[in-house]
């Protein structure tokens, strides 16, 4: 499981170091993608490729599942991390989640997440109420 909180600085080539606890289990290759809320998702090769055929097999007649596959697919770049555990993120995603130097790698179970560090500290600030109040009564059903 990717849990945690980390803050790797991004190098003046594109490079990101991933967590040290995380390159085992992504040594062997992951996708970054588009994440939601303007981050960049990080997936293990086996965890992505579920992901997109599950997503595949939603019906393409759907404006909003074919939105979500041509953007899951498209943005999608293969990567496997250097000797020193970085991957690099291309110009593109960068400038999709506004990256600068100081980023942002959280945990998100199954996947990590790469935020510009003010853009996630605003998130935090933002949603911090909602997950405070959240009981379950609410969208999250039986987990809490």
């Amino acid at each position: 499981m990717f849990l945690g909180t980390y803050t790797p600085k991004l190098d003046a080539k594109g490079r990101l170091t991933l967590p040290a606890k995380f390159r085992e289990e992504l040594a062997e290759g992951l996708m970054v993608t588009k994440g939601q809320d303007h981050s960049l998702a990080v997936y293990p090769r086996g965890e992505f490729a579920a992901r997109a055929r599950k997503a595949a097999a939603v019906s393409r007649t759907n404006p909003k599942a074919r939105a979500f596959i041509r953007n899951l697919a498209a943005s999608a770049d293969e990567q496997t991390p250097d000797g020193q555990g970085r991957i690099t993120l291309s110009p593109v995603h960068r400038e999709y989640a506004n990256l600068s130097k100081e980023c942002v790698v959280i945990g998100s179970v199954d996947f990590l997440e790469i935020w510009d560090a003010e853009s996630w500290a605003a998130y935090q600030e933002e949603t911090e109420a909602e997950y405070s109040a959240a009981d379950a009564d609410d969208i999250l059903g039986d987990l809490l």
